[in-house]
């Protein structure tokens, strides 16, 4: 620590590069380096949801016009399910720090889902927390959630009204 300007007062000392003539803090170059590193991932991503459109009916995944670090997803409920028909729609937020931090995810569609908030639409998936990997990408993380649909993790539930119904076999009651 170094000692500032008034007595008793400490602050950090800083680790300043050189850029050009200018002295910047590394902090600030390598947040920027992180930055573009998302945005070019983001946008690699988005060429290739452009390129393969056809390729998954049950996903379509839009970016903001305005800043490519929000998205929303649209999602066919899957078959043989209580969402089977069902149009959701996702709300992606992208860390700066993408892909070496997962999205947030939320559902902005009501759903009754035992791992999906009711109020929020907060998603309780592995994924998305401690086993996020930077191989994921926006697309597969949508085939997750519809994965996460179909077969429901009762035992860790965010809705425990809708968890509580599975776990105590009233399958009838959960898909009313």
């Amino acid at each position: 620590r170094d000692v500032g300007s008034r007595p008793g007062r400490l602050r950090p000392v800083r680790d300043l590069r050189p850029i050009g003539d200018t002295l910047v803090d590394s902090a600030i170059v390598q947040r920027g380096g992180e930055m573009q590193a998302s945005r070019a991932r983001l946008f690699k991503e988005y060429k290739e949801v452009q390129r393969e459109k056809s390729a998954d009916p049950d996903i379509q995944l839009i970016c903001d016009d305005s800043n490519i670090f929000k998205w929303t997803a649209v999602i066919k409920g899957p078959s043989e399910t209580p969402f089977e028909g069902g149009v959701f729609q996702l709300a992606f937020s992208i860390p700066e720090q993408y892909p070496l931090l997962p999205p947030q995810v939320r559902f902005i569609t009501k759903i009754f889902h035992p791992n999906v908030h009711f109020k929020t639409g907060e998603i309780c998936l592995d994924i998305l927390k401690n086993a996020w990997s930077p191989a994921w990408t926006l697309q597969s993380v949508c085939r997750a959630i519809i994965a996460l649909m179909a077969h429901p993790e009762a035992d860790s539930p965010l809705n425990c009204d809708s968890g509580n119904l599975l776990r105590s076999g009233d399958i009838r009651g959960y898909q009313s």
